[in-house]
């Protein structure tokens, strides 16, 4: 025995003795993690004044991971001199009379919104991915595609209560606080002051900011859901949805970031195990852009680099083979095989059958002066079209895509049918009679300001 520990002490200086000879480059670093768990005396101040003024966010921090690291309201919210979000409102409760004797007294720079660019202090691979996504870029997608916004179509209060609820508002500032036009918000691509792109408290609600949250279907479902774009109800009536509300109570939404496992931590996926969590070969991404080989929402179905209001700048067949990966972990090759052969199907006959002809019609009109331009749904051809692809165009690609057969079928392909019949045969008769299309003569609450946000598109 006494000669064994011998033999392995010497293994272990000769191994020592060839690192050194080869160079320490050529091996890891010991990694090292200091963490301060040390409260400073503001950050005190905030947790007691919060826990009297407002309980409910203390509680939710009190159980947070955060507040288990000792991460604190300071850690988030303290803004730099000069930064253009600091709360005007904070500075009466800083006068830090309460400090301990001797500890100096100062004004502590508050930020009421707190963006993607302070939360990559401590995260920052996550924010530099959501910062390429679809997600944090929505704002400018939809003004790029959307005729309510470019054309005043509906009021700023309508746009606001809706619209900006889920896409974001660009902040403003107004008599030294937040423009309450435009806060508070926790849109997906919400322009910051700072210049950063959305708010993680979109999925990671506060302040508890809970991985297990933004997991579960339901919180996306807060956006993703309705006429235009219903993936909550498609992945509720999908196979994965059904075992989900079957099995949930069995499913452990708090396994360690990175770590959440197919078959150990849950039994079918939820919207986060396919387009976020890391599986199989695949690492974690805050991109939701990855991993798609369609835009199954744009009105002429494309591959997402082909997507001319936000290119993504990837290679289809690369981001199929990813999630063909995530989908390999439950099924087997045939299967995911057959599931694209009518992923892609689908997406053909739409594009062929019904979209393309449609355009085409709709495209003769404006050149014969039978529809006019100036307005977008003040003529009841332009609506029938929009709905063709933005309603039932889309619940028919997303339905085929997330395995939901009453949206593929009953709610898509079948409304296609209907809403094309009805827009060729509308729009064949005033080609052939040579006569304009009706116009509504008062679209009501038409009020909103059609100028694109400047610090997204520049001057134009």
């Amino acid at each position: 025995m006494y000669r064994k520990v011998i033999l392995m002490l010497a293994a272990m200086v000769a191994v020592s003795a060839l690192a050194t000879a080869a160079g320490a480059q050529n091996f890891p670093k010991m990694r090292e993690l200091r963490m301060d768990r040390a409260t400073p005396p503001q950050g005190t101040a905030c947790i007691e004044c919060h826990k009297q003024e407002t309980p409910g966010i203390f509680a939710d921090w009190a159980m947070s991971r955060h507040a288990s690291a000792g991460i604190t309201c300071l850690d988030c919210h303290q803004a730099e001199p000069g930064d253009q979000d600091i709360s005007v409102d904070h500075e009466k409760y800083y006068s830090m009379g309460n400090l301990p004797m001797g500890e100096k007294q100062y004004f502590v720079p508050i930020a009421s919104p707190v963006t993607p660019k302070d939360c990559s202090r401590c995260h920052p691979d996550e924010a530099k991915s959501y910062a390429k996504s679809k997600h944090a870029n929505t704002i400018e997608i939809m003004w790029k595609l959307d005729p309510w916004l470019n054309g005043g179509m509906n009021s700023d209060n309508e746009r606001k209560t809706g619209c900006f609820y889920c896409h974001g508002t660009v902040l403003k500032m107004k008599d030294g606080k937040l423009d309450p036009d435009t806060w508070p918000n926790v849109g997906v691509g919400r322009l910051n002051l700072d210049g950063s792109l959305g708010s993680c408290t979109s999925c990671h609600t506060r302040h508890r900011f809970s991985v297990m949250e933004a997991r579960k279907p339901e919180t996306c479902g807060q956006c993703h859901l309705g006429p235009d774009h219903p993936q909550i109800e498609i992945y509720n009536e999908s196979k994965h949805g059904d075992i989900y509300q079957a099995f949930k109570q069995e499913y452990n939404f708090n396994s360690a970031p990175g770590a959440w496992t197919p078959g150990v931590d849950y039994r079918a996926p939820t919207c986060a195990s396919c387009h976020m969590s890391g599986s199989g070969n695949q690492p974690t991404t805050h991109d939701v852009t990855e991993r798609l080989s369609w835009e199954t929402q744009a009105p002429l179905t494309v591959r997402p680099a082909d997507f001319k209001p936000f290119p993504s700048g990837t290679d289809w067949s690369v981001e199929r083979d990813k999630m063909k990966d995530i989908c390999r972990q439950c099924h087997g090759q045939s299967w995911i095989e057959d599931f694209y052969t009518q992923l892609d199907t689908s997406v053909e006959e739409y594009n062929e059958v019904y979209f393309k002809p449609a355009k085409k019609t709709l495209d003769e009109l404006y050149e014969k002066g039978l529809l006019d331009k100036t307005k977008y749904f003040d003529e009841h051809l332009e609506v029938q079209f929009y709905e063709l692809w933005h309603h039932e165009g889309r619940r028919a690609r997303m339905g085929t895509a997330m395995m939901a057969p009453d949206y593929a079928w009953w709610h898509g392909f079948y409304e296609c049918k209907h809403r094309f019949n009805q827009f060729m045969e509308e729009a064949k008769h005033h080609i052939d009679s040579n006569t304009k299309a009706y116009r509504y003569p008062d679209f009501p609450n038409a009020t909103g300001d059609p100028t694109r946000p400047e610090k997204i598109f520049g001057k134009k």
